[in-house]
């Protein structure tokens, strides 16, 4: 079985940003899960500050870049995704969302993508379910039920530490995602399995998360 192909999608804008720490922290939580598993990964990471120019003349013209049309294909060809997104006005900013507009509506369906988003602080949590989730699901990808929201306070010496804080969640996430990415890429128990015609046969969250009914 070869290895599994992981995306990382950051559109923070800043260098160092704390919108890619929390997509690296993910990946490797992820990582950690399948090697559990004895299942090979390799992560590559997509920073959306790189092609901001590139997404907006494709918006206008129709036609990507040599860059951004790279780009698509890693994020559509990908075993699994990881988006993060800063939050703006209560919602994904921009830049994550105009690329994910460029992606094509059915280019994602039964893909499992790990939800997570920044921001100044914890007021703004409700995005992953009001704003990411909705986006993915009308893209039919797989979302597991734990995302991650990382506000300001969160990167703290303390929160570090804390059992209970921000590495605990990233932890439980990536525990979460890496058993589905593993059940639908996989040729074990909780594999995607196609029906008649080309069709997925609908596989129970439980039965992909590796859980008991």
């Amino acid at each position: 079985m070869g290895a599994l192909k992981l995306v990382a999608v950051s559109a923070g804008l800043s260098k160092p940003s704390s919108t890619r720490l929390l997509a690296d922290r993910l990946a490797e939580a992820t990582v950690r899960e399948l090697a559990a598993a004895d299942r090979k990964v390799e992560v590559e990471v997509v920073e959306l500050r790189e092609l901001a120019v590139d997404i907006a003349h494709h918006l206008v013209t129709g036609f990507p870049s040599p860059a951004l049309g790279a780009a698509l294909e890693r994020v559509t060809g990908a075993d699994g995704l990881i988006v993060v997104t800063p939050v703006f006005a209560a919602s994904y900013s921009g830049l994550f969302k105009s690329f994910f507009d460029l992606v094509e509506p059915d280019a994602l369906t039964g893909t499992p993508v790990l939800l997570a988003a920044t921001g100044g602080t914890a007021r703004h949590s409700l995005v992953l379910d009001h704003a990411l989730r909705p986006l993915f699901a009308y893209l039919h990808a797989l979302t597991p039920p734990t995302a991650v929201y990382a506000a300001t306070d969160d990167w703290g010496a303390g929160a570090d530490t804390y059992g209970g804080g921000l590495p605990a969640r990233i932890d439980r996430a990536g525990g979460e995602f890496g058993r589905l990415v593993g059940a639908v890429r996989g040729d074990g128990p909780g594999a995607v399995r196609g029906g008649e015609a080309g069709e997925a046969e609908v596989v129970p969250f439980e039965e992909l998360l590796g859980k008991p009914a």
